[in-house]
């Protein structure tokens, strides 16, 4: 397979919910994607981007050696590889919000943990060699590693391992082999990286619109447009309660002298007890509506 030099690149997930999530935020800014018979890339009709359709694993060294320009990949991977020693460094662009997961130390049900001592002389299965080792070298444990590529949750049961190291998302895995999280490693998420390598000119433009969109889509996922209105008296109480505001726009109200319309981006959720407080502080009429799209 050739790469368009004119075009930007991007990997993701070849498969599974991060590139189902990745698509969807790609399509809600507003890029067509083509899928097409080919398994390992897909085009974007409308806009200068193809996606390259790899393993997970994979996704830091595409980036890192630039054959990508960005990637969408899971923090622990992205620091997990960023561990090994000789791999290229990226840089992290921005959370994204999905693909929420932890790395988690997880124990039997019957044995006693209190706390990373616990672990001291026990062997600890995992899929995270390297994150595995920075967290015992943080709480200054010594134990033994052993690596495997899948199915860690059956290491206790095998006698392979007395812990385990394995990413959790709802528990239900480990609960269903006997085992529960003691102690966290690391927090994960689906992040946008870039690499380090220089782009084109042509590229480079590309690059900023196309991070311009999702970083406009990122926006609007808590966002909220609130209008509502309010006595002279009350603005500055008001405004300082909008949750998440920068400067509100605030408008004279035509026959109503002393009364304002305040129009407000709220970039943190809005809750009733958030409209309730705001009219105890003298608001009226308020308004709350979604943000279909914002331009950074």
């Amino acid at each position: 397979m050739t790469l368009d030099s004119s075009r930007l690149h991007l990997a993701i997930q070849k498969s599974g919910r991060l590139s189902q999530n990745t698509r969807e935020l790609l399509r809600g800014a507003g890029f067509r994607i083509q899928e097409g018979k080919n398994a390992l890339a897909a085009r974007v009709e409308n806009f200068g981007l193809d996606l390259l359709l790899v393993r997970d694993d994979d996704i830091p060294t595409f980036v890192g050696d630039g054959v990508c320009e960005f990637g969408v990949v899971g923090r622990n991977v992205l620091e997990e590889m960023a561990l090994d020693e000789g791999a290229a460094p990226v840089d992290l662009v921005a959370p994204l919000g999905f693909g929420q997961c932890a790395l988690k130390i997880a124990a039997p049900d019957a044995t006693a943990y209190e706390g990373p001592q616990s672990l001291a002389g026990a062997r600890i299965a995992t899929s995270y060699p390297n994150l595995t080792q920075r967290f015992l070298n943080q709480a200054g444990v010594q134990a033994e590693i052993v690596k495997m590529s899948g199915a860690v949750e059956l290491a206790p049961r095998l006698q392979i391992a007395q812990f385990i190291c394995d990413l959790v998302s709802t528990g239900a895995t480990l609960e269903a082999n006997g085992l529960r999280p003691v102690d966290t490693v690391l927090e994960s998420e689906a992040v946008l990286i870039r690499t380090r390598k220089p782009l084109s000119p042509v590229r480079a433009e590309l690059a900023v619109q196309m991070l311009s969109r999702i970083e406009g889509v990122l926006a609007t996922q808590e966002s909220k447009y609130i209008m509502l209105n309010a006595p002279e008296e009350a603005l500055e109480t008001i405004a300082a309660m909008l949750p998440g505001a920068e400067a509100p726009t605030i408008l004279p109200l035509a026959g109503r002298p002393g009364h304002f319309a305040v129009h407000a981006v709220c970039k943190e959720s809005v809750f009733w007890e958030t409209l309730q407080a705001l009219k105890n502080a003298g608001a009226s009429a308020i308004l709350v509506v979604p943000i279909a799209k914002m331009m950074m």
